[in-house]
């Protein structure tokens, strides 16, 4: 009897857990039988690891074969357990020395002639390698920079199941050629999903190597606008732009990433995790470093939204814009189920999507902008447009962004038409994005450091009692809020993120603690309601 282990990873969302491959060899009718929660993608590994160890020039054991993924009771998908069980048979039939591979986690899909295919999710599976304490990790050579990435980590990247025997047994490593030079590489076509949607509204805007970039000076005029974009960023506060089509919503919204300060090590890495799990991380770039941006049209489903899909659920926009923004065009097109299931990450950070599969809990921190017309026809708010639109339909397309998840944004903005001055550029080009971005890495810095010793990094992430107890204002300051607070303006919870944009206004003007200003600016963009404060207040 032959019998050999070695390990690989399950994706359960974007965490890992780490499965013991184990392979068993007893003297009967020659048969392959492989336990232990697979899905339909693993159970056809059965075929591809044998046509694969035979074409690499080892001997498949003419013996009963069993092949069980332990632990038995999690899930098992994809194809990345192919390596694994490979060199787990190998090792029960003693081609390979079962020492050698018993701590090494293996990830990788084997073609029918032996090369190793590249997966999805490379980098949340080694991450689950460290935590569980593995130090050696094999993965397809395409996604070694991917794997790279973990410290503490030794990876080796392979090209094909017979190099990896070679390493593995001291023998001299065989070169493998490179197929399709000057084509594009289709082993990286396992890294990416075709036709799921999972990637529709990624801007270019988030950089992919076209080297443009749109810039804040391109919009003309919208002044007031402008300081509530510079505002959300500064403090990861959520946004409303209303108003009618044609006023520079969607381009306002489009460079608010540009000017979001650049990923921290941390931040990179849940990002990357969640873009690798979902296939839209590009290929030569295992690591993103910007803040993404992810537009899904009206049309979305509230699983594409939050996630979902058949079998074990899949991240969606909420996951793919983590640590970056959502922005929501004609949110009111977007089905009413759909806009109140972003009601839990907007407060959590995270989303929770329970399936027959399985739970799944998935990163969902982001800055979400909104935009919406005043009516069906746009021209509401127009004077001498000729709206024709009824107020019962008004009201009802109004209607359609409900109160709770109004209540989560803190900043809600007209947005005015452009008039012919600012459009032709008689008023001058205003601020650039590399100026405005400067001011809000600044402030970040001085909230990062008001916060310092806390679990929260921004303005956005603090809690009311905090706000209330121990980041006081400056005395007096809080009257018109407390004023709107009694009158039915303003409820508890937008007492407090009125307070959390005054801290930010503040940062933003270099101030130690906000001021009756500060408030005013903050009840303005929070209420939409004209309270005199100079166009300029909260900046230096």
């Amino acid at each position: 009897m032959g019998f050999a282990r070695a390990c690989s990873v399950a994706l359960v969302g974007v965490e890992g857990v780490v499965v013991e491959v184990q392979a068993d060899l007893e003297p009967g009718v020659a048969a392959f039988s492989l336990v232990g929660l697979p899905d339909k993608s693993l159970i056809e590994s059965r075929d591809r690891v044998r046509a694969a160890v035979v074409n690499s020039g080892a001997e498949w054991p003419q013996k009963k074969l069993t092949v069980g993924l332990s632990p038995a009771s999690v899930p098992k998908s994809g194809s990345g357990f192919d390596l694994a069980v490979a060199c787990a048979v190998l090792g029960a039939a003693e081609r390979i020395d079962p020492a050698a591979i018993a701590d090494v986690v293996m990830i990788g899909e084997l073609g029918l002639d032996g090369r190793v295919r590249p997966v999805r999710g490379v980098l949340p599976a080694v991450l689950a390698a460290a935590e569980a304490g593995y130090e050696q990790v094999v993965v397809p050579e395409q996604t070694a920079g991917e794997a790279a990435l973990v410290p503490g980590v030794s990876v080796l990247g392979v090209r094909s199941l017979r190099q990896l025997i070679a390493v593995l047994c001291d023998e001299p490593v065989p070169e493998e050629p490179v197929e399709g030079q000057g084509r594009p590489d289709a082993m990286l076509a396992g890294l990416m999903i075709p036709g799921t949607g999972l990637g529709t509204g990624l801007a270019p805007a988030a950089g992919r190597g076209d080297g443009h970039r749109p810039d804040l000076a391109d919009v003309a005029g919208q002044p007031r606008p402008r300081q509530a974009l510079e505002v959300a960023a500064a403090g990861g506060h959520h946004l409303l732009f209303s108003g009618p089509p044609g006023a520079g919503k969607t381009m306002l919204a489009e460079r608010l990433s540009s000017i979001l300060p650049p990923l921290t090590r941390q931040e990179s890495l849940e990002v990357t995790a969640v873009h690798s799990v979902a296939g839209i991380l590009p290929p030569g770039e295992p690591l993103v470093a910007r803040a993404p941006y992810c537009a899904p049209h009206h049309s979305a489903t509230m699983q594409s939204l939050v996630g979902g899909g058949n079998g074990m659920p899949r991240p969606g926009a909420v996951s793919l814009a983590h640590r970056g923004v959502l922005f929501l065009d004609e949110a009111p097109e977007f089905s009413g189920k759909a806009l109140d299931a972003l009601r839990q990450p907007l407060e959590s950070g995270h989303v929770v999507v329970a399936r027959a599969a399985g739970v799944v809990r998935l990163p969902a921190r982001f800055l979400m902008v909104l935009a919406a017309n005043p009516c069906p026809c746009g021209r509401h708010t127009l004077t001498g447009a000729g709206c024709e639109c009824p107020p019962s339909v008004v009201r009802r397309y109004q209607a359609r962004l409900s109160g709770p998840l109004l209540d989560r944004v803190d900043l809600r903005v007209e947005v005015e038409p452009v008039d012919r001055a600012d459009l032709l550029g008689q008023g001058g080009r205003g601020e650039s994005t590399a100026s405005v971005a400067a001011r809000v890495r600044e402030a970040r810095a001085r909230a990062a450091e008001r916060l310092a010793g806390t679990p929260w990094t921004t303005n956005s992430e603090v809690p009311g009692h905090e706000l209330r107890t121990r980041l006081l204002v400056a005395p007096g300051a809080l009257a018109a809020a407390e004023r709107d607070l009694e009158r039915g303006i303003l409820t508890a919870r937008g007492l407090d993120r009125v307070l959390r944009v005054a801290w930010t206004v503040a940062d933003l003007r270099g101030a130690d603690r906000p001021d009756a200003s500060d408030v005013a600016v903050a009840l303005e963009l929070r209420t939409g309601i004209q309270r005199g404060v100079p166009m300029g207040a909260g900046q230096r």
